[in-house]
């Protein structure tokens, strides 16, 4: 009669399931039965006994694997062992886009659950793991390959990092630098730049324009006067600028120093990186927005004041 009970018990079911799927957390080192009684506080299974007997003869007690799990309807208790024992841990899906900084992604790692901000912008900022990644800047900013991870709960914000700086290595193409040396940018100087033009351009069309005019200012010693460098500074990203903004003491403030900032203020995506070391063949040295998506560009200082009048009238009507 038991032994039919735990027959049950084992390919039943736990009603916990009927409303879905269940996510359940097993800490490491954990034993058998401190991980039967975790499973059946968060309802994935019927009964500790018969989870501690199924262990037992399959062998695997001492293999259990700890982790965030999610448990599908349906799963009978040997499916739930059979998770455990393969450690097929719940991945957490993160899209770090074209364009974002670490301090975004930072802000979604922590509310998927997987590291605490503090603790992502700490490493992301330490010397120590930034030089065995060869990276000069003050910041691991610009040296994440934007793209969608996944992730599961337990990484480090080392671990985590490390694999999206090695992507972006994995993704250059294998002449970017040299074609980035024969501008007289390092691998450096080349992210940053990408990353102010990811950050001006909205419309992927007029990138080569944007990186045209940066060029173009950069020959002649102007400063670049990017907006999105003032930001970055201030910790306004994606916010409008006053005329005070424009005016702070700040190395990555563009509009008082001249040439490139310090690093990358976010990260760039290959259409950019693209974009930067193929600017297009024009003699532009301003753009003023026209509206949410498109720029108006410039070649002189009158013409780029009568576009900034134009468009400012436009939208304050």
């Amino acid at each position: 009669m038991l032994a039919t009970v735990l027959v049950w018990e084992v390919f039943t079911p736990a009603p916990a399931l009927d409303g879905g799927r269940v996510v359940v957390e097993i800490p490491a080192h954990r034993g058998v039965f401190g991980v039967a009684a975790t499973l059946r506080d968060a309802g994935v299974i019927r009964s500790r006994a018969a989870f501690i007997a199924l262990t037992l003869v399959r062998g695997s007690a001492r293999k259990l694997r700890a982790g965030e799990y999610e448990v599908e309807p349906t799963t009978d208790t040997l499916g739930v062992l059979r998770l455990l024992e393969t450690g097929r841990v719940k991945q957490h899906v993160v899209l770090h886009p074209e364009g974002a900084t670490v301090t975004e992604l930072a802000g979604e790692l922590e509310r998927e659950g997987i590291a605490s901000a503090a603790a992502t912008l700490h490493v992301a900022h330490d010397p120590a793991f930034l030089r065995p990644l060869g990276i000069p800047g003050p910041s691991v900013e610009g040296y994440l390959f934007p793209d969608t991870y996944q992730f599961v709960r337990g990484m480090t914000p080392e671990e985590i990092l490390t694999r999206m700086v090695q992507r972006l290595r994995a993704k250059l193409a294998p002449d970017t630098l040299a074609r980035a040396r024969s501008r007289g940018l390092d691998l450096h100087g080349l992210l940053t730049l990408a990353s102010i033009v990811e950050r001006e351009a909205v419309a992927r069309d007029e990138m080569r324009l944007i990186s045209a005019v940066f060029w173009n200012r950069l020959k002649l010693d102007m400063p670049l006067q990017a907006d999105p460098t003032v930001q970055y500074a201030l910790d306004k990203e994606r916010r409008a600028l006053t005329r005070a903004d424009l005016l702070v003491d700040h190395p990555f403030n563009t509009y008082r120093r001249p040439g490139l900032p310090p690093g990358p203020i976010a990260s760039p995506g290959l259409g950019a990186l693209a974009a930067t070391l193929d600017p297009a063949p024009v003699k532009y040295l301003y753009f003023v927005a026209m509206d949410d998506r498109r720029h108006y560009f410039s070649t002189t200082i009158e013409q780029h004041n009568a576009a900034v009048a134009r468009y400012r009238l436009a939208r304050s009507r």
